[in-house]
């Protein structure tokens, strides 16, 4: 095998993203064949002996994406000092450690993406990546039209004005009221935020559009691999929208 940069080397075995193994880089925690390494220094895995930490940075790992349909009551963590249930422990097939990008709340369900392509996560969660992300949502109360243009417009949170959102009115149901919401921006819990801000509390929150993902035939626990082209699509659109490119890590 060629060499290659170091950041990518440690990138591509799934430890971190290239920006930040650039960073652990320059603080001297890489080494190359026992000599604390540089910024802009290339290795060869099949020859060199790469270490973080001390620990060893094998071979490329194989990149897995995972779309998970989750279920209330689930941490989005890799663990928790609770002891709660968490997303990982719904993955039973696999191998590979992959992380979520971005976080859903607790009670929220619904797709979460799943994977140990550190460059790509950190790069869909930044918080210049705004990848569309559509909603159900239950509220408390009758939903007017002039809720849903404040909806539409935006809405000021504490932290400021959100971006317009994409709004369509669903059914009524006794003394709730659906609602189908498509945001592009990430804030922490932006959904709920938003709707309670107009006086609506949220009692069930799903996402069911992640950028061109969808729900579709995913029963809620269920997870399924990406194919070949969703992956490409996902690198592309990427590709399109990196931090300081285009529109722009969010719990709702």
């Amino acid at each position: 095998m060629a060499k290659q940069r170091l950041q990518k080397i440690i990138a591509a075995a799934g430890l971190a993203s290239r920006r930040k193994a650039e960073s652990w880089i320059e603080s001297g925690r890489v080494t190359v064949n026992g000599r604390v390494a540089t910024i802009g220094e290339s290795a060869d895995v099949e020859t060199d002996t790469i270490t973080v930490d001390g620990r060893p940075v094998g071979r490329p790992e194989q990149k897995v994406y995972i779309l998970l349909n989750k279920p209330s009551g689930y941490v989005t963590s890799l663990s928790d000092p609770e002891g709660r249930a968490v997303v990982t422990e719904l993955l039973s097939d696999v191998t590979e450690r992959v992380v979520p990008v971005g976080r859903l709340d607790l009670t929220t369900e619904g797709l979460l993406l799943m994977t140990n392509d550190g460059e790509l996560a950190q790069q869909l969660a930044h918080p210049s990546f705004h990848v569309d992300k559509t909603y159900l949502v239950r509220v408390r109360g009758e939903v007017t039209p002039t809720t849903i243009k404040s909806l539409e417009q935006g809405v000021m949170l504490e932290d400021g004005p959100t971006a317009p959102a994409v709004v369509e009115a669903g059914r009524s149901s006794g003394s709730h009221s659906w609602l189908k919401i498509t945001i592009h921006e990430g804030r922490n819990r932006q959904v709920r935020r938003m709707c309670e801000a107009l006086g609506y509390p949220v009692s069930r929150l799903r996402r069911i559009g992640y950028a061109f993902l969808t729900d579709d035939k995913l029963d809620v626990g269920r997870y399924r691999h990406l194919t070949l082209r969703e992956v490409e699509r996902l690198k592309k659109l990427n590709e399109k929208h990196k931090p300081g490119r285009g529109r722009g890590k969010a719990k709702c």
